[in-house]
Order: structure tokens, then C-alpha cells, then sequence
């Protein structure tokens, strides 16, 4: 049977306009990215959803290897949605690769709704060609949705679907190549302190990502020291991943900071050491951005054409329009 959630969760996943996704990496760590779920759900089919591009190919790679995924909604600016409430969706995630033009009109129509209207004519047609060619939602069919009372995941929370782990997960093995930082902590935590949204993801014992808020406390040469509220943060070591993230309106000016990284823990403190990082700041005018976004799409198409990543259907569509150039 389906999991649906009350009218005060469904106002929430219909406003916010960005959402942080846990995956699972092969090594049994995650890793955590903003997306932008423009309001995909659906209470009767126990749905909820984020649009991807099929350019991304390792991310859909590793979905589609291991499907169990989190969503958080955990955060209200811009979003004309005054509720406090953090909400966690856990559940297994269908990519839909081989997307209708039903697939796209649904996808424009909401994202116009919320980010406001796409750009036409001579150029913007042909620039943003493989922008909308190969963005696609993605469902989440939910397993287990999680609501704490406010945005900092405090308090006693309401559960909807499948019952939480009655035990925290077992810690895991450190890295063949050690546990240390690999990148410059100072760096990080510069970055870190300029983005208002920090998230800690790590793998439940079902299996399942988790992402919640944390904040950076301090930090030395052996790490991040990371707080959160009570039960948050898993007691032992394990890999994990952490995100921070900014955004302004209609997601106009973004930036993103990615990490994977080691995580020991204890007493809702922990010590970070991050290991890989990726990134972006987008500027904060919407001509750039999309002039940007379409040269990411194209560059994406084409990389994950020759790595045979792209459905034949795609491929075979964009072709077709090249040849007709």
C-alpha cells in the first residue's frame, strides 16, 4: 500500500524550491547534493520526485546500482511556505531514462511554476536544445517519510510508512588510505561558513541514506568539528558525506559545496575529515545562468554519448537535429 502524508507535509513538498538528496556510494558512504524537486508528488501513487539530467551519468549510475535514496526538505527561503518543519523522505528512486514529451511538459510546466518562465527564440531555442532534451524527473517511491517540528531536526518527530531502525548503524572499517583530510580543512570551513545550510548524510542500518542538519563548530588540521541537535549525528566512525549550500530566488545565484569525507562521532559531536570536494557558485543573474546551464547540458550530452550513457531513444533524437543543423 502506498505511504501518503497529512495536508501540513504535502504543503511543504508542494513550496520548497530546492531539497538535499542522500545516495549511497559503492563504498558504502554518501554522498549529498541539492536538487530541485519543483514540487513532483503524488499522495495516491506514495510518490515524490527531483528533476536530473541524463548527462549526469555516474549519479544515475549509482541510483540506478542502488536505488535506496533520502530527500530532505529543509528549507523554507523563498519558497512562500512558513512552516518550521524538517522533512526526511526515504525510499527507492525509478529514474525515468527514457522520458515522454509528457514526461518534459510536465517537467517545464512545474518548473516555470516555481522558477519562473524558460527563455525563447533564435538562439535560447538551439542554446537550451539539450537542456530540456535531457532533463527528466525522477520518482521516489516512498518507504518511509519523517517530520521533525522544526528545521533544525529538535524535538520528537511524526513517522509515516515503514518503521525507523531501532538501532544505530554498526561502524564501519576506515579507508584503505587512511582517514585523515585530504583536502585543506581551512579551505573547507571557509567555504562551509558562507552557505546558511549545512547537511550530514551517512547510510542508516536498513540501508537507507539519511540527511540531516548539522552546524561547523570549529576546526583544526585533523578536521571539522560538527554539532547537531540530540540523535542526529550516529555514534562510531563511518564514511559520510556533508553539503553546504546557498541559494536565492527561483534558485537565481547558487553555490554548492560537496564533500565525502570520514565522520567519528559521539555525544551529538563529531569529527569530519573531508577526503574529496566538488563545487560550484552559479551567478546571480538568470541570463548567465542559463547561458551556463545550456553549455553544461550540451557538454553532459556529449560526454555521456560517447560513454554510451545516453538512451538510444535520446541518441538517436539528437542526432536527428544535429544532422539537420
Amino acid at each position: 500500500m502506498p505511504v501518503s502524508w497529512p495536508d501540513h507535509v504535502d504543503e511543504i513538498l508542494d513550496a520548497d524550491l530546492t531539497a538535499a538528496l542522500g545516495y549511497v556510494t559503492p563504498a558504502g558512504g554518501a554522498v549529498v547534493m541539492a536538487v530541485a524537486p519543483i514540487g513532483l508528488r503524488d499522495r495516491e501513487r506514495g510518490v515524490v520526485g527531483f528533476t536530473t539530467s541524463l548527462g549526469f551519468a555516474k549519479k544515475l549510475a549509482r541510483i540506478k546500482r542502488e536505488p535506496r535514496v533520502a530527500l530532505a526538505y529543509h528549507a523554507r527561503e523563498h519558497s512562500g511556505c512558513s512552516r518550521s518543519e524538517y522533512v526526511l523522505v526515504q525510499g527507492r528512486a525509478e529514474p525515468v531514462e527514457k522520458p515522454t514529451d509528457a514526461d518534459r511538459a510536465l517537467v517545464r510546466r512545474l518548473a516555470e511554476a516555481r522558477l519562473g518562465s524558460a527563455r525563447s527564440g533564435f538562439f535560447w531555442d538551439r542554446w537550451l536544445r539539450e537542456y530540456y532534451m535531457v532533463r527528466i524527473p525522477v520518482w521516489v517511491h516512498v518507504e518511509r517519510l519523517t517530520v521533525w517540528p522544526d528545521l533544525r531536526c529538535q524535538g520528537e518527530p511524526e513517522r509515516h510508512g515503514a518503521r525507523a531502525p531501532s538501532a544505530q548503524p554498526d561502524p564501519q572499517k576506515p579507508p584503505a588510505k587512511g582517514s585523515r583530510p585530504r583536502v585543506d580543512v581551512r579551505r573547507v570551513a571557509r567555504r562551509l561558513a558562507k552557505t546558511p545550510h549545512v547537511l550530514l548524510g551517512h547510510v542508516g542500518a536498513d540501508g537507507y541514506p539519511t540527511v540531516a542538519p548539522v552546524e561547523v563548530h570549529g576546526s583544526d588540521a585533523t578536521g571539522l568539528e560538527l554539532t547537531s541537535a540530540p540523535g542526529v549525528i550516529p555514534s562510531g566512525a563511518r564514511r559520510a558525506g556533508l553539503l553546504g549550500h546557498a541559494y536565492k530566488p527561483k534558485l537565481i545565484g547558487l553555490t554548492a559545496r560537496q564533500y565525502t569525507g570520514w565522520l567519528e562521532a559521539g555525544d551529538d559531536r563529531a569529527l569530519y575529515a573531508p577526503h574529496t570536494e566538488t563545487g560550484f557558485v552559479a551567478p546571480p543573474n538568470k541570463t548567465l545562468l542559463l547561458f551556463f546551464n545550456g553549455l553544461q547540458a550540451k557538454q553532459g550530452v556529449r560526454k555521456a554519448r560517447r560513454a554510451g550513457a545516453l538512451p538510444a531513444a535520446v541518441q538517436r533524437r539528437q542526432g536527428s537535429r544535429e544532422r539537420l543543423r
